[in-house]
């Protein structure tokens, strides 16, 4: 595939995966999640420099602090409104979109001169040859048209940064770990260490960015598990232990703030974890096992349940992508089992390998809780590999089309059906969210758009006039007053306790209503119920 064709295809996939993330953002979704609006007082604490930044918030059961710190420039330039507070994350979406296919073009980077490939920019999978850069674009553009990652893309949660961190930093450990091929063959002819200054910054970019995801969420610290991998197929290549020391210095410097954190606060290490954990079960053991069986099935048979989460109970996956995924992964399965006897010095077994590992990785911190099982949010890690196992799945039903085809008059049907395929994947994503999603009656209680309107209305009276609310919801406490309150507290910016006053807005319990002087208009008095 030409450069300039290449080039093309992307910015296009970029711009559709930018307009499905962007698009009404100012009012889809509606209202705004207490979770959301927490971050968003944290961040405006900052603004305001009555707090500084933090690598670890401990309000509203503790998260870490990379969103809530990027967060904070977002308002000093557009203000404290509630898509203002999801902007980061659509931001998040596009980039690991552009990461997708960085990272699979090297994966399935084509291999120096001598090796067996019929393509350029593809190797051999089980008689066929899977094109890089075709594979890498339509990773990318699968992963921009899931709906799966356009609703977490369109909410201000930190989990969203999780797979843009380890998508971006495998992608330079990668790039910089690759090498030419060397005369005896293998993987380590395949990749042999460059000393050179653009290898280095590759490294050293993989290990801060590595860094930067243990400050996104909480499944992200099942990741180390996944670089152990790079060992077997790795460790035989010249200079591959002082790039790992590299790697692992650099991620750990920027990790370090947090890490110190939590050893001097390991209750909010383990503080949510031990909430939700499978071992509070009767049967942690068959709980595990039932909810890993949940979590597959949640990508082709039955979804997550919550509507701020998903369609209630959809697949994750679209039919047809999930025939795809299903495809791709039992070949990857096949391929691999074929290659068992040359594990170590395969290319496509490392492939192989690292995919279905970071799958299974990805899977463990949903399976490992007990509550909403299946978990779109506490799954996101697992993402990139489903997508890329989509892809190829894609590739390999198109390859066969040709091959039953190829000597058919009907050898122009295959490129007709893929197009037909793409363009059906592209409207549907966009009616499943904009349409069958966003206009269902049920999302607007999921982002509580009933606290929004109140701090609206709280906005609309006169500042020096006194105004009550009554937070009757229950929910985590957070500085005295229930995490349902975030939603009011940062609409109207009173989230402390100086803005609070500044704006004559009070904030009571159910049993303070006592405190409302009598003859108060009821048009001054507010319930978060």
């Amino acid at each position: 595939m030409r450069t300039g064709i290449k080039v093309l295809l992307l910015v296009g996939i970029l711009v559709f995966a930018a307009f499905l993330r962007l698009y009404h953002i100012t009012a889809t979704p509606p209202g705004l999640y207490p979770d959301e609006a927490m971050d968003g007082n944290n961040a405006l604490e900052i603004v305001h420099g009555t707090a500084s930044f933090q690598p670890f918030y401990v309000e509203d059961n503790g998260r870490e602090g990379l969103y809530v710190n990027i967060l904070v420039f977002f308002i000093k330039w557009f203000g404290h409104e509630p898509w203002v507070v999801r902007l980061p994350a659509a931001i998040a979406g596009i980039l690991t979109v552009f990461g997708m296919y960085f990272l699979v073009a090297e994966l399935f980077k084509k291999r120096e001169s001598g090796s067996p490939e019929t393509e350029a920019g593809s190797i051999p999978f089980s008689g066929f040859e899977f094109p890089g850069p075709v594979l890498a674009l339509l990773s990318a553009f699968l992963l921009a048209t899931s709906f799966w990652h356009i609703i977490f893309s369109r909410i201000g949660f930190r989990a969203i940064l999780a797979p843009l961190c380890l998508v971006w930093a495998v992608y330079f450990l990668l790039k910089g770990l690759r090498g030419r091929r060397t005369e005896d063959g293998g993987l380590n002819g395949e990749y042999s260490i460059l000393h050179s200054p653009f290898s280095m910054l590759c490294i050293i970019s993989a290990g801060i960015i590595y860094g930067l995801g243990f400050y996104t969420y909480i499944a992200y610290r099942i990741t180390p598990l996944l670089f152990l991998l790079f060992i077997p197929f790795f460790r035989k290549t010249p200079g591959f232990w002082k790039k790992m020391l590299l790697f692992c210095f650099a991620a750990f410097i920027i990790a370090l703030p947090i890490g110190v954190y939590f050893l001097q606060h390991p209750g909010d290490f383990f503080g949510r974890t031990s909430q939700i954990a499978v071992t509070n079960a009767k049967n942690p053991i068959g709980d595990f096992m039932t909810n890993v069986a949940k979590t597959l099935l949640m990508l082709n048979v039955r979804g997550d349940n919550n509507w701020r989460q998903n369609i209630a109970s959809a697949p994750e996956l679209w039919w047809p992508v999930g025939i795809l995924f299903i495809t791709g992964i039992i070949w990857s399965i096949y391929q691999l089992w074929k290659s068992r006897r040359s594990f170590v010095m395969s290319h496509l077994s490392f492939v192989t390998s690292l995919l279905l590992s970071w799958f299974l990785l990805a899977l463990l911190p949903a399976a490992a809780s007990d509550e909403g099982i299946p978990h779109a949010l506490r799954s996101i890690l697992m993402l990139p590999p489903t997508v890329i196992f989509a892809a190829i799945g894609g590739i390999w039903a198109y390859r066969s089309l040709r091959a039953v085809f190829f000597k058919d008059r009907l050898q122009w049907l295959p490129p007709v059906i893929a197009a037909v395929f793409l363009a059906a994947v592209a409207i549907y994503a966009y009616y499943d969210y904009f349409v069958v999603w966003a206009e269902n009656s049920n999302v607007p209680g999921a982002f509580n758009a009933d606290y929004v309107a109140i701090g609206n209305q709280i906005n609309a009276l006169p500042l020096g006039e006194p105004k009550y609310v009554v937070v009757e919801a229950g929910g985590v406490i957070a500085r005295g007053i229930p995490v349902p309150a975030e939603t009011v507290m940062f609409v109207t910016d009173s989230f402390t306790t100086s803005t609070q006053l500044a704006r004559h807005i009070t904030y009571l319990l159910p049993d303070e209503t006592g405190e409302i002087p009598k003859g108060t208009p009821s048009s001054s008095v507010f319930y978060v119920k």
